[in-house]
C-alpha cells in the first residue's frame, strides 16, 4: 500500500480509497489526542457553525477561522450592508483592528497569548485594494512577535466581512 506522510496509507489499488493512519500513526496520533480540548471565548464573537473558537493539542492552540464581529451582535465593525445584507463599503482598517482584538481574546481566554502565535493565514477577499493598509496595520500589531505568515486573497467569506484569520499558537501545559 502507497504510504502518505505521517504514516497514512490510502486502501484502494486506484488511490482513491479511504485514507488510514498505520500503526504507528494510531499510537502517536492517539497519545496527543488525549490531550485535546475545546476552548470557547467569552469575548470574542460567537462562531458561525458548529466548530470551537479554539482546540488545544499538547503544547499548541489552533483557532478557528477569526473574523471582525462583535459578540452578541451581528455588527461588523467597520462595514455598511444594504437591506439584503451585501456589502455597500468597507473599511479594512477597522477590520483588521476588530480581527486582532478577537484573536487576542480567544488566545487569552484559552491560556495563551498574543506573543504565543507562531503561524498565522490572513484570506482576504480584495488581495490588490486591502493589502497595504492590512499590511501596515499588521506591522504594527507583530512588532514584537513575528509569526510565520501566510496571505490568501478568497472571493468571499462566510458572512460579509473582508479579512479572517487562523491562527496557532503555542500553550503552556
Amino acid at each position: 500500500m502507497p504510504l502518505l506522510r505521517a504514516g497514512f496509507r490510502i486502501v484502494g489499488g486506484d488511490h482513491s480509497g479511504p485514507v488510514f493512519p498505520t500503526s504507528a500513526a494510531r499510537g502517536y496520533y492517539s497519545c496527543i489526542m488525549e490531550d485535546e480540548s475545546i476552548k470557547t471565548s467569552s469575548r470574542a464573537p460567537e462562531p458561525v457553525g458548529l466548530y470551537p473558537h479554539a482546540r488545544r493539542v499538547g503544547d499548541l492552540l489552533f483557532l478557528s477561522g477569526v473574523g471582525p464581529r462583535e459578540r452578541g451582535t451581528k455588527k461588523i465593525p467597520g462595514v455598511e450592508l444594504n437591506e439584503a445584507g451585501e456589502i455597500v463599503s468597507y473599511d479594512i482598517e477597522t477590520q483588521c483592528r476588530s480581527v486582532f482584538q478577537n484573536v487576542r481574546y480567544i488566545l487569552e481566554d484559552a491560556g495563551s497569548s498574543w506573543d504565543n502565535m507562531i503561524d498565522v493565514t490572513v484570506f482576504l477577499t480584495n488581495m490588490k485594494a486591502d493589502f497595504a493598509v492590512y499590511n501596515r496595520i499588521y506591522a504594527e500589531y507583530f512588532a514584537d512577535n513575528q509569526p510565520c505568515r501566510t496571505t490568501v486573497e478568497i472571493s468571499s467569506l462566510p458572512t460579509p466581512i473582508a479579512i479572517e484569520l487562523k491562527v496557532i499558537a503555542t500553550i503552556d501545559r
